[in-house]
């Protein structure tokens, strides 16, 4: 997986911690500390899934399609198609190495497992979930401010 998921699960808990207001794709790539055209890539994505819409002109901006009760993780995952999956490596291996040509072939059958239990793992957290996660880190990042103390989320799924 690579940073787009991270990314889209950024954008949907700061629209979802607004429900009452609509926000740019320059607000959501500041916060997410990266450019507008990044976000609104991923955006195109999420409205593409029907996670996000947007509204142009005066008051405009993007906003959650539904409650984010009802938005999975894996959806958001799925939504962004092969670019959040587990990739090969991308260097040609040497033609006279037998890992080099036959480990990719080997790794199918890892990834397809990894996949299925990451999207397995997915489907138990919502955006909703997130957003709290992202409350009480703050709220234990404020509590603890300075003593190192780290909490750990729980899992919605068990």
């Amino acid at each position: 997986m690579n940073s787009r998921f991270s990314t889209a699960v950024h954008i949907l808990t700061l629209l979802a911690s607004t429900p009452e207001e609509r926000v740019t794709s320059e607000y959501i790539a500041m916060s997410v500390g990266t450019n507008a055209v990044v976000i609104r890539r991923q955006l195109a994505l999420l409205r593409e899934a029907g996670l996000v819409e947007s509204k142009g002109a005066r008051g405009g901006g993007w906003a959650l399609t539904r409650t984010p009760e009802r938005i999975r993780l894996s959806e958001v995952r799925a939504a962004l198609g092969k670019e959040a999956s587990f990739r090969m490596h991308r260097n040609e291996p040497h033609p006279k190495c037998v890992v080099g040509q036959n480990v990719r072939q080997a790794l199918e059958g890892v990834y397809a497992g990894a996949e299925q239990a990451v999207m397995a793992s997915l489907k138990g957290w919502t955006v909703a979930d997130m957003l709290r996660e992202v409350r009480l880190a703050a709220q234990a990042a404020h509590a603890t401010a300075g003593n190192g103390v780290k909490r750990t989320p729980r899992n919605p799924a068990g």
